[in-house]
């Protein structure tokens, strides 16, 4: 156990214990908090991780698990701290953080548009990455090398984005910070989201994926694999090309209904070389 994870736990207990709030955490404390916060922006510490054998996708290289004791210590940010006016762009907002400091970006390749991207203090940008207004990053995210966060998206608090990712514009990636045991959402390396997709409640998008615009990935939406020939929930294996489509619900025919009810769902078939190339990053937006 790191000193940083046993400082977190030891605050967390005495938070969690009505001994400590926003008025009584000392200087020790909000040193420890700061702390926190640049070593989640450094990528030193994550929300979720991959770990042992086992995956809740079709790779086979680790499980992704929560990291319970870093959601505690986002929670405690907002527990410890006063909310208070702040000042960005001219503007007065009121927050318990403020927002990240990005003028290290251009140092590792990366940039943010002006005028609507923001990223909150927390959130971990990779190198080599782009951030194109408006868009919302929150604390606790992780932002990997090389990933295009496009026009009006939004990624999620603790949220898990990989290398080589592109979000599509108007995507929205769901964060799940309590309860602190559950996974947030995972966009493995190297998937493309379409435009207008939703990730919500600790959905798992394997490496590799294409997804087509407008689908939404939730566990409670069946996935019908036709690779594997299986129908599973909570998760996109690795290596598919995924779009949504309308089956028959089990409400079935009813007087309501004209020729019965359907309900969405979600096709995952082989991933074809044609799509992959479709779908690779224009080398210009990296110039």
């Amino acid at each position: 156990m790191s000193t940083l994870e046993t400082e977190i736990d030891d605050l967390w207990t005495q938070y969690d214990n009505d001994e400590l709030d926003a008025d009584s955490a000392g200087e020790d404390a909000v040193a420890t908090l700061d702390a926190f916060l640049d070593a989640l922006e450094e990528g030193e510490i994550r929300a979720a991780e991959k770990r042992s054998a086992g995956s809740r996708t079709s790779s086979e290289n680790g499980e992704w698990e929560a990291n319970a004791w870093v959601k505690r210590g986002i929670l405690l940010n907002f527990g410890l701290r006063a909310t208070e006016p702040r000042e960005y762009g001219g503007v007065t907002y009121n927050d318990v953080l403020p927002l990240a400091n990005s003028s290290d970006y251009a140092a590792r390749g990366s940039r943010n548009t002006p005028d609507g991207t923001v990223v909150r203090r927390g959130a971990h940008i990779g190198s080599d990455c782009i951030l194109m207004s408006p868009a919302f990053v929150n604390i606790g995210a992780h932002v990997g090398d090389g990933t295009l966060v496009d026009s009006c998206d939004t990624v999620g608090s603790c949220a898990q984005i990989g290398a080589n990712v592109k979000l599509g514009a108007n995507t929205l990636i769901g964060g799940v910070l309590e309860p602190v045991e559950n996974a947030p959402v995972i966009i493995e390396d190297n998937v493309s989201l379409g435009a207008g997709c939703r990730v919500t409640s600790g959905f798992v998008v394997g490496e590799n994926s294409v997804v087509g615009e407008n689908t939404l990935l939730t566990p409670r939406i069946p996935v019908y694999d036709l690779v594997e020939e299986e129908v599973i929930y909570g998760e996109l294996p690795a290596d598919r090309r995924a779009f949504t489509r309308f089956v028959e619900s089990s409400v079935s025919d009813h007087e309501l209904f004209e020729g019965g009810a359907y309900k969405p769902a979600v096709v995952a078939t082989d991933l074809e070389t044609e799509t992959l190339e479709a779908t690779e990053r224009e080398d210009a937006l990296r110039e």
